[in-house]
């Protein structure tokens, strides 16, 4: 059974403290949604979400994916209440990986109706998630991070084989190649709101990840009391397995996959 929590429009940072006692909360009728906005995480650009955008298009959804600019956790999150901005009713925010601090933060926008977690950071508000993520045994992925000065990014071997361990090594080595790097700074940000508290949540975790641990993600969906699948996928799940992904976020936009 699904745990929806009650949407709250234009919710600020005293309504979600509020709002954290979900257990009495009413159930909301599920929110309908046409709008879907998908944020990506590290190693990756808005192109990631080609696969689950088809699908959701050839479903009459309006997608739009972020250009998250992988330099401060702040400028990310105004990358994606610009697109927030656009749209024009009911929107899912759905993030991938890193990008789940993106929908954690912005997913108090009065348009986000749904949250959609893919194998994706869910902290809470001012949670030190590296001090989170160190309760659980390191992922493999995470010794193929390189620094270039302030510029960090996956190694080709770690890449192809902890990030994207479930695709062809061909496709892997292509996304490889157009990785986009990081800034340093971006990984010391914290959320100061967890829009999960007030939000209805949707989680899929990746049974064969490799860049986040599973039994964390599993921590953080259960958390939240997110409406969770377990998926077996590595860490790209929005790419291995599309069509599992995409319907979990027509659910939460209340239609029928």
């Amino acid at each position: 059974m699904i745990d929806r929590r009650t949407f709250v429009s234009g919710a600020t940072a005293s309504a979600m403290v509020i709002a954290a006692s979900r257990a009495t909360a009413a159930t909301p009728a599920t929110i309908r949604a046409r709008n879907i906005v998908l944020a990506h995480g590290l190693f990756a650009d808005g192109s990631c979400w080609l696969d689950v955008i088809s699908r959701l298009q050839s479903q009459g959804y309006h997608c739009t994916a972020v250009q998250n600019p992988l330099t401060t956790l702040p400028d990310a999150v105004a990358s994606v209440r610009r697109v927030l901005d656009r749209q024009d009713g009911p929107t899912v925010l759905v993030g991938h990986s890193f990008s789940g601090m993106l929908v954690t933060e912005a997913g108090v926008h009065p348009r986000v109706s749904a949250l959609v977690y893919v194998a994706a950071r869910a902290p809470d508000a001012d949670e030190d998630y590296a001090a989170l993520a160190k309760q659980y045994p390191t992922p493999p992925a995470s010794a193929g991070i390189v620094f270039d000065g302030d510029e960090g990014r996956l190694s080709e071997a770690a890449f192809v084989h902890d990030f994207a361990g479930d695709l062809p090594e061909a496709r892997a080595r292509l996304l490889y190649s157009v990785q986009s790097p990081f800034q340093k700074a971006l990984l010391t940000g914290r959320t100061t709101q967890a829009a999960w508290r007030i939000k209805p949540s949707f989680y899929a975790v990746s049974t064969q990840d490799r860049t986040i641990n599973p039994d964390l993600e599993r921590f953080m969906a259960k958390r939240m009391g997110a409406k969770t699948i377990e998926v077996q996928a590595s860490h790209l799940s929005l790419i291995s397995k599309p069509d599992v992904i995409a319907g979990l976020i027509v659910e939460a936009a209340g239609g029928t996959a």
